[in-house]
């Protein structure tokens, strides 16, 4: 293997390693939004006009649980490795910032893949929605897991303790999340929370990806995947100057 082999196989080794808190436990957490949201609104909601809310809720949560553990997979490896001051060893090796960051974002995307591909399996009987459109579901599952990933990298970079990482996830990463579309339509919002939900690249993330179930969205797909591509590449631009300049390593 190579070093930048070596170092994605010990991050995807490290998560692996305690599979039922890292992926089984995101699963169960996405089948209960799944019965408790599915039967209390499954009557009452139709979405797309055609789309049984059931149906409408699954491609949602998947993409909330790829989003939310390709961030917590490259920013909890990063700050428990700061604060535990193993990071540093990873300095001595030849490896550079660019082996750094395709390592753990794509750790990150291999979580990420891994815990949707449960939520979608362990739910798919309950809602069994269509698949219109794969590849979109695939691009915009990886393109999602990445965007996280990286960001990741930046949190945990930034992070010094714990409660700084908490606060991030907390009160960024959750916030835009729910407020991305998961669990409704944005045309269901008034007029302002509609303009203020195309700010939100989250949305765009998890309206492209549901395209690929119903063949119908929010906003184009195209648009969605073009706003998702550049911020992918903004922050992981963001991400490897940091790797390139050691921000917060050494300390």
């Amino acid at each position: 293997m190579s070093g930048w082999q070596m170092l994605f196989y010990k991050e995807v080794l490290r998560f692996w390693k305690v599979g039922f808190q890292t992926v089984a436990a995101p699963v169960i957490t996405a089948i209960l939004y799944m019965l408790i949201f599915g039967h209390v609104l499954e009557d009452s909601q139709k979405v797309y006009g055609q789309v049984s809310y059931t149906a409408f809720l699954l491609p949602g949560l998947v993409m909330m649980s790829v989003l939310q553990n390709a961030f917590a997979n490259s920013s909890s490896s990063l700050i428990q490795s700061k604060i535990m001051g193993n990071l540093v060893f990873l300095l001595l090796t030849p490896l550079s910032h660019r082996a750094w960051f395709v390592a753990y974002v794509g750790s990150s995307v291999v979580r990420g893949l891994a815990v949707g591909a449960g939520v979608m399996l362990a739910t798919w009987w309950y809602a069994q929605p269509s698949l219109v459109a794969p590849l979109w579901i695939l691009a915009f599952a990886f393109m999602g897991a990445a965007l996280l990933g990286a960001l990741g990298v930046i949190a945990g970079l930034w992070a010094e303790k714990f409660d700084q990482m908490a606060a991030f996830q907390n009160f960024i990463i959750m916030p835009m999340t729910f407020l991305s579309g998961v669990f409704y339509s944005i045309h269901s919002l008034p007029g302002v929370w509609q303009r203020v939900s195309h700010l939100n690249p989250f949305f765009y993330m998890i309206d492209g990806f549901r395209y690929g179930f119903f063949g119908v969205s929010d906003v184009s797909p195209w648009i969605s995947l073009g706003v998702v591509g550049l911020a992918a590449c903004a922050v992981s631009a963001v991400a490897v100057h940091l790797l390139r300049t050691g921000y917060k390593i050494r300390n």
